[in-house]
């Protein structure tokens, strides 16, 4: 387990995914999606996206079958994120009241962490319109915008990438 530091009072801890946060992490994903994200996508977008009705043992196996990391505070989970062999970072959601509190700085300095340690040269990610600004604050750059359909809905991303230091 990582103790972030931030914010004294309460602080955030990171540690690998566990079976037991399926639930946790389906409804932070669901939350972020329909309540921080629907400022910049419609109700029919937000549905496909983050539909109600999600099979958790699917959603669990997945979680478990990548690199996952959970956020707690107080010893609940507030957030998480996963990243692959080649840097990339499929998730990275934190739950709405829990945001703008360093979850997603401290998740997304241990990934760095973790892609560093492994010799890796690069971060990846298809991040939402929502989540563009903060990837951007942390040195990733769009290499291209992108209309990918889920469900039914095309809703827009962006290909975005963050070259690390190698010294």
């Amino acid at each position: 387990m990582k103790d972030t530091g931030a914010m004294a009072e309460h602080p955030i801890t990171l540690r690998r995914y566990a079976s037991t946060d399926a639930a946790a992490t389906l409804r932070c994903f669901q939350r972020a999606v329909r309540g921080t994200a629907s400022r910049d996508y419609d109700p029919e977008q937000i549905e496909s996206w983050a539909p109600r009705e999600v099979d958790l043992d699917a959603w669990g196996n997945r979680r478990a079958s990548v690199d996952t990391w959970v956020a707690e505070r107080d010893g609940e989970p507030v957030g998480f994120t996963d990243v692959d062999d080649d840097g990339y970072i499929d998730m990275m959601f934190v739950d709405p009241d829990a945001a703008r509190n360093g979850v997603a700085s401290a998740l997304v300095q241990h990934v760095v962490d973790i892609v560093n340690a492994r010799g890796g040269a690069e971060l990846s990610t298809n991040a939402s319109i929502t989540a563009r600004p903060f990837f951007e604050r942390h040195g990733f750059h769009v290499v291209t915008e992108q209309r990918v359909e889920r469900r039914g809905s095309v809703l827009t991303n962006y290909r975005m990438r963050r070259v690390l230091s190698t010294g």
